[in-house]
């Protein structure tokens, strides 16, 4: 006997709905239809499923015994097509902006593993990739973690990225090797990027709470070859940049590490527990694999920042 699993399926809708038009409706079919088949399910088992009334319809003894088996076989026949089209479609990670360096992570791993299309999303941050994690238009994101996550939704340390000052050619500072965190303190640093409301804007006001480095947000913020422009031709404005961050290249601009201590913005991997993309264990693990751990007797991080990190690691060594 081989059991029909629209049969089966039918069975669990009135087992759920109780009544066998409401079933049809939830599985667009005709009442007619999810009747012959409840018919078709019990000569096949061999017993009835459903005391049927006018009322609606309860099931049996049989019926209920059978209900746990027959939940069991659905699921694993939806994760069975689940998985085989997770295997035809891409791999698509959001990397919040494209020169970034969660883009390397990606890179490397593309490397690494044969015949694997991954689709590159950009997103506005945090705000959107909870959303599009839970819903699966996306498998991972990268970007840094406020608040509280939801039930589903997992992550694990990916980079902490030192900042640099990036500044003009002609700016009192462009020829240091390397600029403290004391010698920045009452400065103003540009940052038109830093839009409110999100999780690296908050970065960085935790960032001049610490340090008393005033961030100026005024934009018009027109994209990152007019921000380098704009640094490049000026002899006071800064700004603070990611140490990997491939910026638009020009000849009167130069980067400066900062030290003591060395600021460093936390990234982490983040995706939901229930997708099933063949790819995703596997890019968790590169990415965990290639995890430098914070450094607090050189390095910064705002206080919820190092307990989140410290915490992730701890949980899943």
């Amino acid at each position: 006997m081989e059991l029909d699993l629209g049969a089966v399926r039918a069975f669990v809708a009135v087992a759920d709905d109780r009544h066998f038009g409401e079933a049809a409706v939830q599985l667009g079919v005709t009442q007619q239809a999810v009747s012959k088949r409840i018919a078709k399910l019990e000569s096949d088992l061999g017993t009835t499923l459903f005391h049927r009334s006018r009322g609606g319809a309860e099931l049996t003894g049989d019926g209920r015994s059978f209900l746990t088996h027959a939940r069991a076989l659905i699921s694993l026949a939806d994760q069975a097509v689940e998985l085989q089209r997770s295997r035809r479609r891409s791999f698509r990670v959001d990397v919040l902006d494209t020169r970034l360096a969660s883009i390397e992570l990606v890179r490397t791993f593309h490397g690494t593993v044969d015949d694997v299309d991954i689709d590159i999303v950009t997103s506005a941050g945090l705000t959107t990739a909870r959303t599009a994690l839970a819903r699966g238009s996306i498998d991972a994101f990268f970007g840094r973690v406020t608040g509280v996550l939801d039930d589903a939704i997992e992550s694990t340390p990916a980079y902490l990225e030192p900042l640099h000052v990036l500044i003009s050619r002609r700016h009192a500072l462009a020829g240091r090797q390397r600029i403290t965190m004391s010698e920045l303190s009452g400065t103003t640093a540009w940052m038109p990027g830093n839009a409110p409301g999100t999780e690296w804007a908050e970065f960085y006001r935790l960032l001049s709470a610490d340090f008393a480095v005033h961030i100026d947000t005024t934009g018009p913020d027109f994209g990152w070859e007019h921000f380098v422009e704009r640094i490049s031709g000026s002899d006071e404005l800064f700004s603070l940049v990611g140490e990997k961050c491939r910026l638009p290249w020009h000849a009167d601009t130069v980067q400066i590490p900062i030290t003591d201590p060395t600021p460093v913005y936390p990234c982490s991997l983040l995706w939901n527990s229930q997708n099933r993309h063949p790819m995703l264990p596997l890019f968790i693990r590169h990415v965990e694999s290639d995890y430098r751990p914070f450094d607090p007797r050189r390095e910064w991080l705002p206080a919820a920042d190092h307990a989140f990190f410290v915490a992730e690691r701890t949980a899943r060594t």
